[in-house]
């Protein structure tokens, strides 16, 4: 059974620092990148880019900072292994890996052709190439910087193992709890706004039926 929490990952009683060393065998996240993504040509200043009929998002300061030290040391010591998303704008905080992952949007688009992440797994870097039209499937779009439940699937196939317990620190959509589920993925998931929070056990429950048929 997954767990979904209302709350800061790093909250002393609730979040990581309560866990024990190596309790999560595999982290899945996507923290803030830091570069204030509704604001600064992410989605626009009317925070949506109409160019490429992405859905509006209200504007909140989710992603004016990234992490601090604190919350990597934490990720690391909580968990076995990681997969971070935006792993370019962490590159202070990850040690070396030659198992970074690129995800071919498989477009070619005026924004980025894709996106990186690191992965503390030692295998060869692999290319994820998966059209970023999926985004919106299994209960639609509900965040502005959702990745495809497709995408969180094929990461779960190719650096899980059955019966493994996954984490995601900044659940946001939803889309990795959603491919746990439709696994048989046990996990821990959390998502400090209530509003995302909110948005995104609807989009389970619809996301999830979705899937299993």
């Amino acid at each position: 059974m997954g767990k979904f929490i209302l709350g800061d990952c790093m909250d002393l009683e609730t979040g990581l620092p309560s866990y024990p060393d190596g309790f999560f065998d595999l982290a899945i996240v996507d923290p803030p990148y830091g570069i204030d993504y509704l604001h600064s040509g992410g989605l626009g200043t009317d925070c949506k880019n109409k160019k490429h009929n992405r859905k509006w998002h209200e504007r909140k300061d989710w992603d004016k900072a990234t992490p601090l030290p604190i919350y990597w040391s934490e990720l690391f010591r909580a968990s076995k292994n990681q997969i971070v998303w935006g792993a370019n704008y962490f590159t202070e905080h990850l040690p070396p890996s030659m198992g970074w992952i690129f995800w071919d949007k498989g477009q070619d688009l005026s924004m980025s052709d894709g996106e990186l992440a690191f992965t503390s797994f030692d295998k060869a870097l692999r290319r994820a190439k998966l059209n970023r039209c999926h985004i919106a499937d299994n209960g639609g779009s509900i965040h502005p910087t959702q990745k495809p439940l497709k995408l969180y699937r094929w990461l779960l196939q190719n650096y899980a193992k059955p019966g493994q317990l996954i984490l995601d620190t900044h659940v946001g959509s939803a889309s990795s709890l959603i491919a746990c589920e439709s696994m048989g993925f046990d996990y821990v998931g959390f998502e400090i706004d209530p509003d995302y929070y909110a948005a995104a056990k609807n989009r389970m429950s619809k996301g999830i039926q979705a899937v299993l048929i």
